[in-house]
């Protein structure tokens, strides 16, 4: 047996790889992530928000605080109409305006807090994986050894191609090119339509570089686009290209959409871009490969402990890959909504007036801020399978909230009505007078006690005897 040089290595230090680090930290996994950028420093703005779940994920760890501090809020969301979420009953009912480059360092910083080590400036090169661990090599000739190997890489994952997992999905049917640039001439802000697609310009916070989004370019380019493309389809949109210059980031996306046929094959997992891919229509990218991480991360470290088997590691794949289906498919549902014909705006004006409407508007709302998301963990309470409400209790201590109570990313038994205990969580006897209440589903009795796993979601929610929980504990925690 070969001695293992960390317990998990993750490839790709992006806001899922970083993120994953810090939840094997907080659990006392040693992880290690290994990126090929020599810096954290990322040019462009790339994802730009943060939804609410996401937003309620960082507020369960402690440190919501530090990304509201450097965004700005925003009370809707859009699917293909703008939604307003702010009557939802979440804490953070907005979505924040936050360049990807600020969620990355702040993450890193979090990640530092916990000595979570990165290793930059290397790119993998090879993998072998034994029973009981994986062999990684890069171009650089370093050579590392791991219990377990994710994949955080992206879109174009080299640990997904290496570990032979198949990516099915549909090829793009057009592009984007986008840019960061400076003009001569007075920009045009905002949208404009026009029979290619929408395009948009907007001016960035230093007040001089304009971010330009082009849209009906050509689906089979690859490769970053020139400052000459950018200035020819400018041209031909607004028959100027404005005097166009000294670019600071150019690239492109399409609306291809693909997703990883398993998460796992054997010691190895994939997370974020490298398990799906699709446009960014919705801003739902990195909020997914969060997420994905979050659910991940203390179930990887409960088996990494030997606390559970690795079969908890198919609970992974169980629930993370119906929810980036569902992603992939709204956001096919909204290209199409964007197709520039003839006819598709006569759909989008049916579509706008639905979504007009209270109902519709919730629940297209929820799914785009990722708050309506259940996994499916069979019959029972309305709570079973979904995310906790960040209720006020009143406990031993004094008053706090259910999500401060999951800082450190441990389990938590809630003891409403009701005096059960429990190996392995920490049990929390508490009063509210709150109101238990859902997105989309409305206010839910509160049971006599819950089981909240690590990641906010409820593992068991009863109101009558503890074999249930017993149950829940063993299947979740550990026998």
């Amino acid at each position: 047996m070969q001695t293992h040089e960390h317990d998990v290595i993750i490839v790709g230090g992006g806001p899922t790889g970083l993120m994953l680090a810090a939840e094997l930290a907080l659990a006392g996994v040693d992880a290690v992530v290994v990126e090929r950028k020599p810096t954290q420093a990322r040019v462009g703005d790339r994802a730009g928000g943060l939804h609410a779940r996401t937003l309620e994920i960082l507020d369960q760890r402690g440190i919501v605080d530090r990304f509201l501090a450097e965004g700005k809020t925003h009370p809707r969301v859009s699917f293909h109409a703008a939604l307003d979420i702010s009557d939802f009953p979440t804490r953070h009912n907005y979505l924040l305006a936050l360049p990807q480059e600020k969620t990355e360092r702040l993450l890193a910083a979090w990640a530092d807090e916990l000595n979570v080590r990165i290793v930059r400036d290397r790119d993998v090169d090879g993998i072998e994986c034994d029973a009981d661990g994986v062999d990684v090599t890069t171009t650089q000739g370093a050579r590392m050894r791991a219990r377990w190997l994710v994949g955080c890489d992206g879109g174009r994952s080299r640990i997904r191609k290496l570990a032979g997992i198949g990516f099915p999905g549909w090829d793009a049917s057009t592009s984007w090119i986008i840019a960061e640039v400076r003009m001569t001439e007075k920009p045009v802000l905002g949208f404009h339509e026009d029979a290619s697609g929408r395009h948009a310009m907007s001016m960035l916070e230093d007040g001089v570089t304009v971010g330009v989004v082009l849209a009906g370019r050509d689906p089979q380019a690859a490769g970053e686009p020139s400052l000459d493309e950018v200035a020819a389809g400018l041209n031909a949109i607004y028959g100027t290209d404005f005097g166009v210059h000294s670019p600071t980031w150019l690239s492109r996306f399409s609306d291809a959409v693909r997703q990883a046929d398993r998460y796992r094959n054997g010691r190895i997992l994939l997370a974020g871009d490298a398990a799906h891919i699709h446009p960014p229509l919705g801003g739902q990218g990195l909020n997914l490969g969060v997420q994905d991480a979050v659910n991940l991360g203390w179930k990887l470290a409960q088996v990494v402990k030997g606390v559970s088997p690795d079969s908890l590691l198919d609970t992974y794949q169980a629930e993370r890959h119906p929810a980036a289906a569902r992603v992939l498919r709204n956001t096919i549902a909204q290209g199409v909504l964007r197709r520039p014909d003839d006819r598709t705006p006569v759909l989008g004006e049916f579509v706008a007036e639905m979504l007009a409407m209270d109902e519709p508007r919730k629940r297209f709302g929820a799914m785009i801020a990722g708050l309506d998301i259940r996994y499916d963990l069979g019959e029972g309470h309305p709570l079973l399978g979904r995310r906790m409400p960040d209720l006020d209790i009143v406990t031993a201590a004094g008053p706090t909230r259910v999500y401060a109570l999951l800082h450190e990313a441990r389990p938590v038994l809630l003891n409403f009505a009701a005096t059960y205990a429990a190996d392995r969580v920490q049990r929390v006897d508490a009063t509210t007078d709150g109101v238990c209440e859902l997105p989309v589903v409305g206010a839910v009795p509160l049971p006599a006690a819950v089981l909240v796993r690590p990641d906010g979601h409820v593992a068991w929610a009863g109101d009558g005897g503890a074999e249930g929980l017993r149950a829940a504990v063993a299947a979740w925690f550990g026998a």
